[in-house]
């Protein structure tokens, strides 16, 4: 299901969670060359994303239940 981002906090291993309209979080790691997202690193390129949409994969899989 498709949720918009509403914020950023960093996890227990500083990593970025993304916070999604529908109350789940998504990590949003920059791991290259695995994860690509060089927009996480800075808080101009968190706030560019805020309202990006995501696939929430907890909202599918309480669908698919």
């Amino acid at each position: 299901m498709k949720q918009p981002i509403v914020g950023f906090h960093k996890d227990e291993n500083d990593d970025w969670v993304a916070e999604l309209a529908c109350g789940h979080t998504q990590h949003v790691r920059h791991n290259p060359p695995w994860q690509l997202r060089p927009w996480v690193t800075t808080e101009e390129g968190r706030k560019t994303m805020l309202g990006h949409i995501l696939n929430c994969k907890k909202c599918n899989q309480q669908k698919d239940s």
